[in-house]
This record gives C-alpha cells, structure tokens and sequence, in this order.
C-alpha cells in the first residue's frame, strides 16, 4: 500500500476534523440534562461472588420528560465482562430477560453483544413501541428472571470493585442517549481458595538470594483471600531461611519469602500444601548451577489492557497487579490506540516511569496499534522512553482532533514514520480481534517479534506466515489481558479461549535497556502461561558468522563463532550441526518437537513403544478461522466397547462450567471450546489392548480400536483453522521432568533455516524457543 505523502495526510486531517466524532464510552453531547432522565434503582443491591447465579431487578423511574412512544433505555455493559448473555425466548433457559411498564404501555426488549459504544457495548435495550409514560412511571426489568424456572444469570467470572448497571436514557425518542446522573453498583468478589500458584527465579547460581512468592485462587482465578488459610512448605533440596509454615489471614491472597538461600546444585521444587482445604501446588523448578550465569531468565507479560479503554479496572491496578500477585518481572500496558486520550497517554508515561525500578519490575511504556487487518492488523508498540508520542491508527473514540496529523492508517505508514523520526522502538505482530498481517506491512528494524499465544488462542499460523514471506522473527506469548490479571490472565467464560502467555527475556540484568535488547536480539521464548526452564543451542564444528542484526536490513556487524543460541541469525558453511536443548519442569514432559520452518524434523519423548501402557489421551485443537470470532466448539461423548474407563481427566478446561463427566464405564461427556489451542482427556483403560474407541463431537468424529492407540497417534483432521481430533497413547507412569536431548539437525543450503523447539508438558502446557535462523551469508 502507498504511503501517503504530507499533503495528503493533511488533507484527510482536515476531512476527518470535520466530523464531529462521539465521545469516549457514550455519544455526546447530551440531548437533555441527566438530572431530568430519570432515576434507577437495583434490587438487591448486594456484592456477589464471581461467577455465581444471580438474578437483579432494575426499577426505572420516568424522569421530567416520561418515556415518549418509541422512546428507549439502554443497560449496558463493560465489553471485557463475561457474564451470560441474556435472552427473552427461553423463560427457562439462563439469563432470562424481561421488562414491564407500570402504566402497562407495550414494551420490546433485546439483548446485543455490541449495540453501544466500546466498551460498554454489551447492551439490554428497552424500548416502548405502543403507548407513552409520564414523569414517575416505571420500568421494571429483570436480569435473570428466575420466576419461570430460569437459573438466572451468571455473573462475570472475574472480581471488580465497581460492576456498573450502566443505564443510558432516551426520554425523547431521538436516538441520543443521555447517562443517568447516578447508576446501581455493586462489586464482584472473589470465591473461596480452591488452588495456589509458587514462583520462584527460574534459574540461579548456587547460593545466590532468591525470593519464593505464593497466591491462592478461586476456581475462576482470582486472588483469592476468604477465610484464613495455614501451608505447610517442602522442598526437594535443602533452604536455607525457607519455614515449615506459613499462615494466609482472612483477605490475605498472597505471600512473599525473601532470602531464600540453596548451595545444592540441581533442578529446586518448592511445594506448598493445605490440608484442610486439599490445596497442593509446586513451584516451577529453579534450576541451581555452580557456574556463573551470564543471562538469566526473566518473565513478561508485555500486552493488557486496563478499564481506561476496553478493560478492566485502572492502569495502576494493571502495573500493581502484574507486579505483586502475577510476580512478573517485565510488564507492557497495550491499550487500543483509538481509545487513548492525550491525557490517558500522559498518564500512562507516568506510570510507566514511577513503577519502573530496575532491579525490581521493569515497565515498557506503549500501545496497541489497532488498525484493521487489511491496513496491516494489530501491531503492539513499545518505546523505550516514556514520554514518546503515540501514533495511533484512528481517533475513532477519541474527542480531542488537535493531533489528528500523527495518525498513521496504515502499519506501513506506523513503520515509516517510526523511521522518520528515528524512534528507539520496538513493534510486536499480535492476532487478537483485528490479526495482524504480516504480507501488508513489516519492517525487520523494529518488527522482531510475532506474539502465537495469548487469552485469545494459539495463532502458530502467524509464525508460518513470517517463514513463507521470509521474515526472521523470534516469538513471544502474553495475555492480551482485559479482566486486570495480566502474567496470570484465566480466559473465563466468554470469547477468550486460553490461559494468557508468558515471554521468558534472556538477560544480564532486569533493566528496560536490557529488555530492548534482548527483544532485538530474539533470545526469548514463550508459552502458554507456565515457567518452565529451556536452553536450546547450536553447535557446529567450524567457524560460523553470527550477524548483529538481521542481514535483510542491509549491513550488519559479523562475528565468528562455533555456537548460537535461540534467536540467533547466522550463516555457516556446513550442512548440519549439533542440537543441544535442556528444559525442566514442575510437570512430566510428553514431547519434545524440532522444527525446520513450518516442517517437523523430529518429536523427541522420553519413552518408547514399548513402555506404553494403559493410559491414553485424546486432544481436540485448532479454530473456525483467523478472526475475532475464531473459538470451536467440540461438546462430545466417548465411548468404549470391549473395554472400560477406569479414570478420567480433563485437559484445559477452564471454564469450571464446562466439565468433564463420567457418565458409565463406558462413556464419557464433556463441554469443550478452543481458539487455536488444544483442550481434551486423558483416560486409563481397564485393559491396554482390547475393543474399540468412539470420539464424537460437534466438530467431527474419531473412531479407532483401541490397539491402534500408539506411540505416534491416530487424527482426524476436521478442516477450519487446523481443527483435528488426534487419541495417543502414553506410558503408565511419566517420570522425566528434565530433557537432555542432542540431535544432529540438516540444513537446507542456500535458503532460511529457521530451527526452533516446541515443547509440551502433560499439565498442558506448551513453550516455543525463539528460532535459530541459519541463513545464506549475503557476502558470498
């Protein structure tokens, strides 16, 4: 797409300053005065728990000017919430809607995901379509109306401190709401602790300092402090400073040890427990070495969003969150670009700046580039200074037009503009609503990374998009946070379909510098919200050139070596070279994938046929297509003859509401969604060898006999987005938490070589190194 030049900017400036736009979150200005809209009152008034069945009543009162014929109420709500869609054709279905007029005049009533400005878009609308009301008269509506055998309705699944019945009037039936001057609030609480989560460093020198840090959560995860709590914690080496116990007081969610000491080498687990409630969580292992560590693994969350644009709750909320209950190291706030006021920007700057402490919790001031997939799609940018100017895509909702001239449309005009004015940035392809695409625009100068995982799915496809156009990019996972949980972001029970990610930064020391550069160097990798250790390495007999930066860009610093480690671009004279990759885990490992670019070269496990026993999983994956509305249902049954389940377990599930059951011996039932990621079972069989397995689901059927579940596996694929239903079988008994693997890896002379691992967990995780690119030397 052509860039346009300044007097073409201009121009479309001076268009766009002529239209008068909305104003942020509603229309303005008001057509009447609010005092004189009306009033509105919420039965029962009361906090409720996350993700509990409620049911509401809302008394409007007409205000000065009644409710004229075709006149019409909006209830609306935050687009990040999560709570059940409400409905008016099942009276004994969830969410059941209805409203009544006291003076009996005829009223419709609907509900829509997005019939109002973001991000109160989620809206009940009321209208009077035969009659009239005067001043005084009201409307009583219901949300969840339980009188006809509905359960009511489900709240949203994550805690709020303010949940707003936001209720918008149009007395005069114009189409232009005004907000009433005060609005029923309750607040969203957190349920009981059910499960905790252990961080510590993942990798330290014997002897050094660390600290372990603990949470507890409800079911739907939130910090969760309802009644006291007393853990025992164990450790498989010995601590120095570590106590027997620790006690959670009423409200407390979390804890923080500081001066934890070991001077054993080895991989550290650290467990926590709590009988009375069941509650046993491991840490991530820490792995302990005698040598001295020249990068050491920090963890991000580099992309949220607060309530200041389509989240939840305050930007200082999100960076204290991200600091002291997710205990990430490096945090990024993304905002939607057309949503950031000047004044919102100014003080994200100032946040940025007052919680960034080196050493301690570093912070990467920027914002969501959110043009439209045809302009290029969602682009994550970053500065590294916090007073830097935001470029945005649009002003669509933002008032203030003094500034219009900075927009840039286009990602290829973001990238030009960023070179224009010589920015020290940094640019992240993200799939999210609007996914990014990479054949529009990129520039390799600040574009090196693509984000394949957040709460919205798994997005591999994207990284296979970078290899087919020849780009060389490393990769990173975050959450794409709108629920004020960034670093420990659970998906609910909306259109988010996965646990947010996780970027592990290779660094010398926690710093914003250090960030930027490790980031330009790719020496990262990413997963799906675990803390695993990984090391991947190339080693090769000769000299090879290792580049500065990406040769594509032109000239680039050279360096010999006979080692690379991930995200390294380097050219070498030989046709294969040792693969070195070390990981650890709190959880066994299942397989260990090598890629080629978008071809697997090998999948490592740490068994073999013939420990295979009676233990099999079956995994459904993939998405509809790329967009925002991507997620895949795959409700089901399996059932077995000739043989029997004995257990079973689900595998991402996490969504408490859809469970896993056990309907016979024979047959199993579940509710199941993914977005690009994987979800499924694992069952042990009563005999490892005899009858048969059938898979349906309402996305495709599996059918296969149960001896034909082996090592490799057995799919289906289902079209879509990669959607496909695989059963494998895995051994008894799985006790390898650290791989050792070495393997000789050929190369395809004269092209790109992007060697990269993925790794999956049994708890079912995966992780993804940043590739290591052995390329054509342009000087030869």
């Amino acid at each position: 797409m052509a860039l346009l030049g300044p007097k073409q900017a201009k121009e479309i400036a001076e268009v766009a300053r002529r239209v008068k736009p909305m104003e942020n979150f509603y229309p303005g200005p008001p057509p009447i005065p609010s005092e004189l809209a009306g009033t509105c009152e919420l039965i029962p008034a009361v906090d409720v728990e996350a993700g509990s069945w409620q049911n509401f009543t809302l008394s409007y009162t007409a205000g000065l000017y009644g409710m004229d014929d075709t006149a019409s109420l909006k209830i609306v709500f935050r687009f990040a919430s999560d709570q059940t869609a409400l409905q008016t054709t099942d009276p004994k279905a969830p969410g059941y809607l209805t409203a009544e007029a006291s003076n009996g005049a005829t009223l419709s009533c609907r509900f829509d995901y997005k019939q109002n400005v973001r991000p109160w878009d989620r809206t009940v609308h009321i209208k009077v379509v035969r009659g009239c009301m005067a001043a005084g008269e009201t409307i009583v509506i219901r949300l969840g109306d339980t009188r006809f055998g509905s359960p009511g309705m489900r709240m949203q699944t994550f805690a709020d401190p303010i949940y707003e019945f936001r209720v918008l009037a149009d007395p005069i039936a114009c189409y232009h709401f005004v907000r009433l001057v005060e609005e029923p609030t309750i607040a969203i609480l957190p349920g009981p602790r059910v499960r905790a989560q252990v961080v510590v460093p993942s990798c330290r020198q014997t002897g050094d300092l660390f600290r372990l840090c603990f949470k507890t959560e409800d079911r739907w995860g939130n910090p969760s402090g309802k009644d006291e709590a007393r853990f025992t914690l164990s450790a498989n080496l010995p601590i120095a400073g570590l106590p027997h116990e620790v006690v959670l007081r009423d409200s407390e969610a979390t804890a923080v040890i500081e001066g934890l000491r070991c001077d054993a080498p080895g991989d550290l687990l650290i467990t926590i427990s709590n009988p009375e409630s069941g509650i046993t969580s491991v840490s991530n292992p820490i792995c302990l070495t005698a040598e001295a560590i020249k990068l050491r693994p920090y963890w991000a969350d580099l992309h949220g969003q607060s309530g200041e644009t389509i989240g939840t709750g305050t930007a200082t909320d999100y960076f204290t969150f991200a600091r002291d209950k997710a205990f990430l190291d490096v945090s990024g706030h993304q905002g939607n670009d057309f949503q950031i006021t000047q004044e919102f920007w100014a003080e994200l700057g100032q946040l940025s700046a007052r919680f960034n402490v080196p050493g301690q919790f570093v912070t990467m001031p920027g914002y969501e580039w959110s043009g439209n997939t045809s302009l290029g799609g969602d682009r994550n940018v970053y500065y590294s200074s916090d007073d830097r100017p935001i470029r945005r895509s649009s002003h669509a909702l933002v008032p203030d037009q003094s500034d219009l001239e900075t927009d840039c449309r286009t990602a290829s005009e973001l990238f030009a503009a960023l070179a224009r004015d010589r920015e020290d940035a940094l640019v992240i392809a993200h799939c999210g609503g609007r996914y990014a695409n990479l054949a529009v625009a990129h520039d390799p100068s600040f574009e090196t990374s693509v984000e394949i995982h957040s709460s919205w799915g798994t997005f591999e496809w994207l990284l296979h998009d970078a290899f087919d156009l020849g780009l060389r990019v490393g990769i990173v996972a975050g959450s794409d946070d709108h629920k004020a949980r960034p670093g420990a972001s659970w998906p609910g029970a909306s259109m988010f379909g996965a646990l947010g990610g996780l970027t592990c930064l290779l660094m010398p020391e926690l710093t914003r510098e250090a960030t930027f550069a490790c980031l330009r160097d790719r020496h990262h990798y990413a997963g799906t919200g675990n803390r695993l250790h990984l090391d991947v390495k190339a080693i090769f007999q000769q000299p090879i050139v290792r580049f500065s930066s990406d040769p594509a860009q032109g000239r680039s610093s050279r360096q010999l070596t006979k080692s690379a480690m991930m995200g390294d671009i380097i050219s070498s004279p030989e046709t294969e070279f040792l693969l070195q990759v070390e990981a650890a885990s709190a959880s066994p490992i299942e397989s260990l994938d090598v890629f080629n670019g978008k071809r697997l070269v090998s999948s490592w496990r740490p068994y073999g046929q013939r420990e295979l026993g009676r233990r099999i999983r079956v995994i459904w994956s993939g998405a509809e297509y790329r967009g925002r509305f991507r997620m895949s249902t795959w409700d089901g049954v399996a059932k077995l003859v000739g043989n029997a389940f004995t257990t079973a377990s689900p595998i991402n599930f996490f969504n408490p509401d859809k469970r896993l059951r056990m309907i016979s011996s024979q047959e199993l039932a579940w509710q199941s969604v993914t977005t690009g990621n994987f979800a499924g079972l694992e069952a042990v069989l009563e005999d490892a060898g005899t009858g048969s397995l059938m898979v349906e689901t309402t996305s495709g059927r599996l059918e296969l006999p149960v001896d034909e579940i082996g090592l490799e596996g057995r799919f289906i694929n289902l079209g879509a987005l990669e959607k496909r239903i695989t059963a494998y079988r895995l051994p008894d008994r799985n006790d390898c938490f650290r791989a050792s693997v070495k393997q000789m890896i050929s190369l395809e002379l004269g092209a790109d070589n992007p060697i990269y691992i993925r790794l999956t967990t049994e708890d079912g995780h995966r992780t993804w190194s940043s590739p290591i690119y052995v390329v054509p030397d342009p000087e030869l």
